[in-house]
């Protein structure tokens, strides 16, 4: 089977095996097709995560969140004509079909040209205190607990250097000779590493007032207690493609509650609620700052993120949200790190290159 015939999905199937087509193929798209595989549409991520946050069920079938109006090209299209399709489109994959509408091939643009590093830059907040998690961190920050013998910041680091990132802040505060000591410049993993010090507490996005220079590309800022595999190229693309000031990652989160939930107007009963589960988003601690959004922040002053998207909002600039369907794990508390280290060998070390 040829690589792009990987991508193929009918359109009885679900969400969910479109999201293993895409997860497990580079070429980072499903081509919905019938059975003489004609192109009945496309789906990428985008259209993935865009679903989730409209509330669709991921077992529902794939035609739910489907782009039936997509770009294509015919199979005797030139690769210049392919290229500059792609580009004048804003395409990363390109499907061609025959005379009849039949795929035939599926065209990547980083394989038509050469794509070069992402220069965009990452913040990695690793300056908190760990209250939460003493006393492990009483003679340890945080961010340099183990799983499995390595660090939880260098997990993070080593992610997202797989994912070609190569230029990194690291915001420190409590007993950040530690982390300075054993990252150093970066040179260990082929990357630069610079460092944002913190003379007191800055909140999670005062520390980007210490900024050396305004960067000249969005900025991914993420907390340094996180176990995910979160696609940070994806995050990017979806914050380029809605035009955002600034984008929040979210997490589904849903709670069952354990009673009936009796709805009463004043004394009388309206109705009965059996165990309802609750449905929010909530942020999951990464974000894609542009470099306007960091003139919001102010200098030497403690801030937190939720103020500076408060504060953007307040203005009417683009605030979006971008939904993480991948691994994630908030590291915060006992039972977090018990459960990061039980998970951490499954998902992160198991058909994981070494860096």
């Amino acid at each position: 089977m040829k690589d792009w015939e990987k991508t193929l999905i009918n359109p009885s199937q679900s969400i969910v095996e479109a999201m293993r087509i895409i997860d497990r193929s580079a070429l980072q798209i499903a081509l919905v097709v019938d059975e003489q595989t004609k192109l009945l549409g496309v789906v990428t991520d985008g259209d993935i995560r865009r679903g989730i946050l409209n509330g669709v069920q991921l077992d529902q079938p794939v035609t739910k969140i489907m782009a039936g109006k997509f770009t294509s090209a015919q199979e005797t299209s030139s690769k210049e004509e392919i290229i500059a399709l792609m580009k004048g489109k804003g395409l990363n994959q390109l499907p061609l079909l025959d005379e009849e509408g039949h795929v035939v091939n599926l065209k990547v643009l980083v394989d038509l040209i050469n794509v070069p590093k992402t220069d965009n830059e990452v913040v990695l907040m690793a300056g908190g205190l760990g209250n939460r998690l003493k006393p492990l961190t009483n003679d340890c920050p945080k961010p340099m607990l183990t799983l499995n013998d390595k660090p939880i910041l260098e997990i993070i680091l080593e992610n997202l250097i797989q994912q070609g990132f190569k230029k990194f802040y690291v915001s420190v505060n409590y007993k950040a000779e530690m982390i300075e000591k054993y990252f150093g410049k970066g040179t260990k993993w082929d990357v630069k590493i610079s460092y944002l010090k913190e003379k007191k507490t800055m909140g999670t996005a005062g520390a980007l007032g210490l900024l050396p220079k305004r960067p000249r590309e969005p900025l991914i800022v993420m907390n340094a207690d996180l176990l995910t595999k979160i696609n940070c190229r994806q995050l990017l693309d979806f914050h380029n493609t809605h035009k955002a000031l600034a984008t929040m990652c979210v997490r589904d989160y849903r709670f069952q509650v354990p009673f009936g939930v009796v709805n009463i107007d004043q004394y009388r009963l309206c109705g009965i609620d059996e165990k309802p589960t609750h449905h929010f988003f909530v942020n999951a601690g990464i974000y894609v700052l542009s470099p306007d959004a960091l003139g919001f922040i102010p200098k030497g002053k403690a801030y937190d993120m939720t103020e500076l998207f408060q504060d953007l909002i307040k203005f009417d600039h683009e605030a979006i949200a971008f939904p993480v369907r991948e691994y994630w794990l908030d590291i915060g508390r006992f039972d977090d790190y018990e459960k990061a280290n039980s998970e951490y060998q499954r998902v992160f070390e198991r058909n994981n290159p070494k860096l």
